[in-house]
């Protein structure tokens, strides 16, 4: 495994999330600077100004429309970026609700998360919103993601649990079994759901049904934050121990120690060429050669 670190911005910027966009290149938020990062596989970077320096771009997604969307966090927007840098904005109704999450639907839409509302938001790419109510309350709901069942799969992070919603609005939850393992980055691979559990140093395995595997990690202290899946299992960041790992679908798990210290680890997403590419919050973005799966 070989383990490259590539500097996108300033040490203060906070690249945070990362996918894939559909021209082939890599879309960050850089969280603490308010802008949005573009980074090609050859290294040609470039970046957007969101002219609101404190918005807090968060997670960020491919869109059904050929364009990335990401939520803004701390000014309550779901927001747009073209190919080309065009931008746009959809201010949220509720003030404070901090939107988080986010990931294209099924249905078209984008679906995403209100950590402070209790609640799951829809919005189509021409504006439309709906927004639906969890039967829980300051449950701080995490991320959400596109399930193998045609419905979006989400972390209540407070709760204790994995959420189910369809596109109807229709609101299932599934209590996790360890208590306080405090669920973050949630991930679709194969006929399951993946989660990580950074209070218990944990990653679960969830399946449509609502049956759920837990799989402890050799480090229980690793904090374990997002999750992406790959091939026949899943790679995660371990925030707390500055590593990325892989874990297969039988439940064993390879870590990979990052070359700078404390580098903060936080959004990864499989790139166009296969590799793995990871948000380091401290300026950078490793690249992980040769990132199959575990032997």
């Amino acid at each position: 495994m070989d383990i490259r670190e590539i500097t996108v911005a300033d040490e203060d910027a906070g690249p945070y999330g990362i996918t894939t966009g559909p021209d082939g290149a890599l879309w960050l938020t850089l969280v603490h600077a308010g802008r949005i990062a573009r980074l090609t596989t050859d290294g040609d970077l470039r970046t957007f100004d969101l002219g609101a320096p404190d918005c807090q771009p968060s997670l960020i997604t491919a869109g059904p429309d050929g364009a990335l969307w990401f939520t803004r966090t701390q000014d309550d927007r779901i927001a747009r970026i073209s190919t080309d840098g065009q931008l746009s904005e959809f201010p949220l109704p509720t003030r404070g609700c901090g939107p988080y999450g986010i990931t294209a639907g099924p249905d078209g839409a984008l679906w995403f998360t209100e950590m402070n509302a209790d609640r799951i938001g829809r919005l189509t790419p021409d504006g439309d919103l709906r927004e639906f109510p969890l039967p829980v309350s300051q449950a701080f709901v995490s991320t959400i993601t596109a399930g193998p069942d045609d419905a979006l799969w989400f972390t209540l992070n407070q709760a204790n649990a994995v959420g189910r919603i369809t596109t109807d609005g229709t609101v299932t939850l599934h209590d996790l079994p360890t208590p306080a393992a405090a669920p973050v980055g949630i991930t679709a691979g194969g006929d399951a759901l993946w989660c990580v559990e950074i209070g218990a140093g944990q990653v679960a395995r969830i399946t449509p049904d609502g049956t759920i595997t837990e799989f402890a990690l050799p480090d229980r202290t690793a904090r374990p934050h997002a999750i992406v899946a790959a091939g026949d299992g899943c790679w995660f960041t371990e925030w707390g121990a500055n590593r990325v790992a892989h874990i297969s679908v039988d439940g064993t798990v390879t870590g990979h120690d990052l070359p700078s210290p404390k580098s903060e680890p936080h959004g990864l997403t499989v790139g166009p060429d296969g590799t793995v590419w990871v948000a380091l919050e401290t300026g950078k973005v490793a690249v992980l050669t040769g990132a199959g799966p575990a032997r």
